[in-house]
């Protein structure tokens, strides 16, 4: 029993030292530790990126798995084997967008009466009191927005990226970005303007 677990212990610390290129190679090869072991490296991040593109609720689950099984049967798409992580998050967010529409089109049609989790507890109780209540304004707006621009929001706004980073993410040019991004910051500042007052 002990030796099993020394040798579930070393194969962890080689599995971790090896880099995602690595990983993806030898799963490509059909290797399924490696397919674990990309798994095991970014499933709390793929998680938390999919709680915040679709403001919690039960599809985040979904969503994850989806993401992975996309990914890990999809590994021959990807260009460059370094860019795992990158890739893995376009993938969350593209599938975020696709399930936020088929959301939206099902309350529409009275078929989903899932309640949306209240702004507050998407934004951390550490978080700095001006920076918390941007964050809250940002959850409050999400689904009034098209599913592209809510992404797009909280990719810029949530995960900080840049509107280049945003754009390779969503797998969509930088202009069309810009103008999801514009569309939401409108409605952002309006939604901000109308609380001051």
């Amino acid at each position: 029993r002990f030796a099993k677990g020394l040798k579930t212990l070393h194969k962890r610390r080689v599995t971790e030292s090896l880099s995602d290129a690595q990983l993806v190679v030898a799963a490509r090869e059909g290797q399924p530790w490696a397919q674990r072991a990309l798994f095991d490296r970014y499933s709390r991040r793929v998680t938390g990126l999919a709680h915040r593109l679709m403001g919690g609720g039960p599809d985040v689950d979904d969503l994850v798995q989806d993401a992975f099984v996309a990914a890990l049967t999809g590994l021959e798409k990807l260009r460059d084997p370094d860019a795992f992580r990158s890739w893995l998050f376009g993938i969350t967010a593209r599938l975020a967008s696709k399930r936020i529409r088929r959301r939206k089109l099902r309350r529409r049609f009275g078929f989903d009466s899932t309640e949306n989790v209240p702004a507050e507890a998407m934004v951390s109780k550490e978080a700095p009191a001006d920076i918390a209540a941007e964050l809250k304004e940002v959850y409050r707006i999400l689904d009034s927005l098209p599913a592209e621009a809510a992404i797009a929001l909280v990719l810029r706004r949530v995960e900080g990226m840049t509107t280049t980073e945003v754009a390779e993410t969503m797998n969509l040019s930088p202009a069309t970005v810009k103008r999801r991004l514009a569309h939401a910051e409108e409605r952002l500042a309006k939604r901000l303007k109308r609380d001051e007052s």
